[in-house]
């Protein structure tokens, strides 16, 4: 029979002495804790990813406005109507016989027949489904929206009636205003003269 004396001891602690391992409120506050911080980085990460879109989405937009805003670019920007006789010649809107206005003028389109011809035609132009130049629809952008505003506006030393700030904005295809893209350009007047 054994009697407690003779079953091994735990060493006495000495004064300033602390025991090795973790109490059980320690390792609850640890819990706790770490539980916090994990709570509040898959929220960050939850926030971001809802946030963000498809980036093949962001690209197909951003290639569209490029796309479109070069296209306007390309454009003259001159005095008078480019069908007038004298849109060449011409060295200020009084010269002109079919002065130049925001928008398109009476049966411009952007394909057909009577086609954009100028900047400011394409003032209020839009389109639901992306189509090129010539009017056909572009494969697998059919869900893509653009809009294109032209107005005058300074642009440094070049007076408002001089320069025009073209601004395109193409929506996403499922529609929300906050991952549309808009890409902004300008376009400043030439009129060539005779003598030139």
């Amino acid at each position: 029979m054994h009697s407690w004396a003779s079953f091994p001891r735990m060493p006495a602690l000495h004064p300033g002495q602390r025991q090795q391992g973790l109490t059980l409120i320690e390792l609850l506050l640890f819990l706790v804790v770490v539980g916090i911080a994990l709570s509040a980085m898959l929220k960050v990460f939850i926030t971001a990813t809802a946030a963000s879109t498809d980036p093949m989405v962001r690209r197909q937009q951003l290639a569209i406005a490029e796309s479109l805003l070069r296209e306007i670019e390309l454009m003259p920007f001159t005095w008078c109507d480019p069908d007038a006789a004298n849109a060449a010649t011409a060295t200020s809107a009084v010269d002109c016989t079919t002065q130049e206005v925001l928008g398109p003028e009476g049966g411009e389109s952007r394909s057909g027949a009577s086609l954009l011809d100028n900047v400011n035609d394409y003032n209020g132009f839009s389109m639901n489904g992306i189509t090129d130049i010539s009017g056909a629809a572009v494969a697998g952008l059919g869900a893509y929206k653009a809009s294109v505003s032209v107005v005058e506006a300074a642009l440094d030393n070049v007076p408002s009636t001089e320069a025009l700030k073209i601004t395109v904005t193409v929506t996403a295809p499922d529609g929300n205003p906050k991952n549309a893209i808009t890409l902004q350009g300008w376009r400043t007047r030439y009129a060539p003269t005779a003598a030139d």
